[in-house]
């Protein structure tokens, strides 16, 4: 159940929030920031590639590395494939997961690491088998991590991963707030250099303000009825959350929202691309799941039955888009199943500034769902 009265009680909200989740998603613009500077303190702005690798390998464990994956290989585009190494291990703890390069990886390529705990001995062993291979290797990682010394042995570039001092008690969750974007924007301003993608200082400045705005806009003092991420959480209250996206930004800000749920609140979602996804979930939201499929549930005792679990589509869009767009059909498919949709479109921007607003809504909507719902 999901205590939508809790949404406007911050003092509530702030009791509830164990895991400073409100905090890392309100300082989300700070950390991006607190990267630059490391970034450039490491050296990232004064490198001078030889020319573009071809092809950039990302390990890490979790949705974190998931996330800059995704991110990075949306942003680069078809410039040059970004691949992501996925581990294997029999359990999910930093001493049992294990990365293998590919047997084509050489010394053309580029390995990132990104991991918000750096004590994994497999990405040590990873940056050594990199090493061999002669792989250009760049870590972001906490810094004094075991990660380190491993990067600093092969003659890699090491960039500290920035840390919010409280977040250095306790392990972070992948899907915390901030923890993406301290771990992807060195990574933004290193592939800038290489000239796969466009994320010079004065871009990642204004993916920055816009972090700061959302954080203005969803911020616990403000109440839900003017609060995009509040009126978000409040809808999911009882529902599945169908995320459909539309543009190719969108799609990985409507995965990543999908694993914040599972993850942060452990609620359950779907995620699809439009125009697939119309095709793919029609069957769904003609079935059980439809808020149209039962009609008995009008007449329900809403204090002693338990309420029936509902489909609700949420829309995200990376931009207002001309022309072509599966929008209206999406709208129409939904509301002729009585199913609610919920939408969220970014203010106009560069694809940068969309893709951080998108984010940090989902973020925020993410974080209330779970407090509310006591996870």
């Amino acid at each position: 159940m999901l205590d939508e009265s809790l949404l406007d009680d911050p003092d509530a909200l702030a009791l509830a929030d164990r895991r400073a989740l409100l905090r890392g998603a309100a300082e989300a613009g700070a950390r991006v920031r607190t990267a630059v500077r490391h970034a450039a303190e490491a050296g990232i702005n004064d490198l001078k590639p030889d020319g573009r690798p071809r092809a950039v390998l990302i390990a890490g464990p979790g949705t974190a590395s998931v996330g800059v994956a995704e991110l990075l290989g949306t942003l680069a585009g078809a410039s040059c494939p970004v691949t992501r190494i996925h581990p294997t291990g029999v359990a999910p703890a930093a001493g049992a997961l294990r990365w293998d390069l590919p047997g084509w990886a050489g010394p053309v390529d580029l390995l990132l690491i990104a991991t918000p705990d750096g004590t994994e001995p497999g990405l040590g062993i990873l940056v050594e088998q990199a090493y061999r291979r002669g792989c250009t290797v760049v870590a972001v990682a906490p810094a004094g991590s075991p990660v380190t010394e491993a990067v600093d042995g092969a003659h890699g570039l090491f960039v500290p991963m920035a840390i919010a001092p409280y977040e250095q008690e306790e392990p972070l969750a992948a899907s915390a707030p901030g923890v993406l974007w301290a771990l992807l924007t060195p990574l933004l301003a290193l592939l800038d250099r290489t000239g796969l993608l466009s994320a010079p200082a004065d871009a990642l400045e204004k993916v920055a303000d816009r972090l700061d705005q959302v954080a203005e806009r969803c911020g616990p003092v403000i109440a839900t009825y003017s609060n995009p991420a509040k009126t978000l959480a409040a809808e999911l209250a009882e529902s599945l959350p169908v995320i459909w996206t539309e543009g190719v930004s969108a799609a990985p800000a409507g995965r990543r929202f999908a694993a914040a749920l599972a993850e942060l609140a452990g609620r359950p979602a779907l995620t699809a691309r439009l125009p697939e996804a119309l095709a793919s979930h029609h069957v769904l939201l003609s079935g059980a799941l439809a808020a149209g499929a039962d009609p008995e549930d009008f007449f329900r005792d809403r204090v002693e039955e338990a309420q029936a679990l509902h489909a609700r589509v949420v829309l995200l869009r990376d931009r207002p888009i001309g022309g072509l767009s599966a929008a209206p059909a999406a709208r129409e498919l939904a509301l002729s199943h009585d199913t609610a949709i919920s939408e969220l479109e970014p203010e106009d921007g560069s694809e940068l500034e969309t893709l951080a607003e998108l984010i940090a809504i989902t973020d925020f909507a993410a974080v209330y769902v779970a407090l509310a719902s006591g996870a």
